[in-house]
């Protein structure tokens, strides 16, 4: 995300944590054109046309190849006065559904999510914004887009809300892929460095490395041999390792990027966020529970709003893939118009600020490093 680690970090709050949002793109008057693949949502390309409408309403400097039925989506665009002159559609008529295999996914020419992927890897557009079945994206990307040089697994990072100054932490992986050996880690870190330093403006960033204790004897064996790694190659990573760190580390104060594999990363984001709304549920029960306690909601009103607002994970809305030579941005499959803006945004904000090329240079320099070092 060391650029402060003090000993007692002050919670952020929610202006904080959109300015730190915002930060990627001090970035504001880039012209950035953003690939979007408009079928793969949960609720329907309506969902997503009003998310790019509500992106486009915000900034002025991003533009739109969205890809679906044309028929559709000229329909929706045309109910949207603020996408006129700013979106080209592209015609597909395949959909890739979230039981499809990836394997099948990445063989269809057909569809939304491939044509999506080939706007960028033919230099039409900087960033691939999609809501559809991850397997099947991250896969389609690894074979259109292909890996950067020295990455052996891609991984998808995630932001996490946390106690950190910045408001947020880096997890990855989250699903990119269950499995990853002690060099998978290793890349992990540089990636997740490289992200936070140029997504949340770290200089320094502090990793931590996700175990089932701190102490250096426990964990797999994989784990340990990743920490002496990962130890090895803070100096030219420019980042600062921690050591291990447990779960109710991952939206502490301690580190500011968590470094794990796809299985556990993904379980972690998952309980997260349903803890997250089941704390929202309860509140909303307790404050309707009595007359007193509607009228003790209304008092607290602007606080229960401020709440919301930093845990609702549609404003983090977005997973990166990291590892390959292109932006792709993974939007939650139930996204609505809110989250569907907030990946928007990510996407424009990476996009403007290079960070595919930056990330790419990042690993190239580390890989060489080591080669010398051996």
């Amino acid at each position: 995300m060391s650029a402060q680690n003090p000993t007692e970090a002050p919670s952020a709050t929610p202006e904080d944590a959109d300015k730190v949002m915002g930060r990627l793109g001090a970035l504001a008057g880039t012209q950035v054109t953003l690939s979007i693949d408009a079928m793969g949502g949960d609720r329907g390309p309506a969902a997503i046309v009003a998310g790019i409408s509500r992106s486009a309403s915000k900034n002025d400097s991003v533009n739109f190849i969205i890809h679906g039925d044309a028929a559709v989506l000229r329909k929706l665009v045309k109910k949207h006065k603020r996408l006129e002159g700013r979106v080209e559609i592209r015609d597909a008529q395949g959909v890739v559904s979230m039981d499809e295999k990836p394997s099948q996914a990445m063989r269809r020419a057909d569809t939304s999510m491939r044509s999506a992927i080939d706007a960028v890897k033919n230099g039409e557009a900087q960033a691939i914004v999609s809501c559809g079945n991850t397997g099947a994206l991250m896969a389609t990307s690894m074979i259109r887009l292909r890996k950067i040089e020295g990455v052996n697994r891609p991984a998808i990072a995630c932001l996490w809300p946390s106690r950190n100054p910045q408001g947020f932490n880096v997890m990855l992986d989250v699903g990119a892929d269950i499995r990853a050996d002690a060099r998978d880690l290793l890349q992990y870190a540089m990636m997740g460095a490289s992200y936070a330093r140029n997504g949340l403006g770290l200089e320094n960033p502090r990793i931590g490395l996700l175990n089932v204790g701190t102490e250096d004897h426990k964990g797999r064996a994989e784990i340990k041999d990743a920490q002496e790694l990962i130890l090895k190659a803070a100096g030219i990573g420019g980042f600062q390792y921690e050591g291990f760190v447990e779960g109710g580390d991952i939206p502490g104060d301690r580190v500011d990027v968590i470094v794990t594999d796809g299985f556990t990363g993904n379980i972690a984001l998952k309980t997260g966020e349903g803890t997250a709304k089941l704390v929202g549920d309860f509140l909303k029960e307790a404050f309707k529970a009595t007359p007193l306690s509607r009228i003790a909601a209304l008092l607290a009103l602007t606080s229960l709003r401020r709440l919301q607002k930093r845990i609702d994970p549609r404003r983090v809305n977005g997973g990166v893939f990291l590892g390959l030579r292109g932006t792709v941005v993974k939007s939650h499959g139930s996204a609505d118009a809110t989250g569907v803006s907030a990946a928007i945004k990510l996407a424009y904000e990476l996009a403007a600020s290079g960070f595919s090329d930056r990330l790419a240079a990042r690993v190239a320099s580390a890989a060489a490093a080591a080669q010398t070092d051996q």
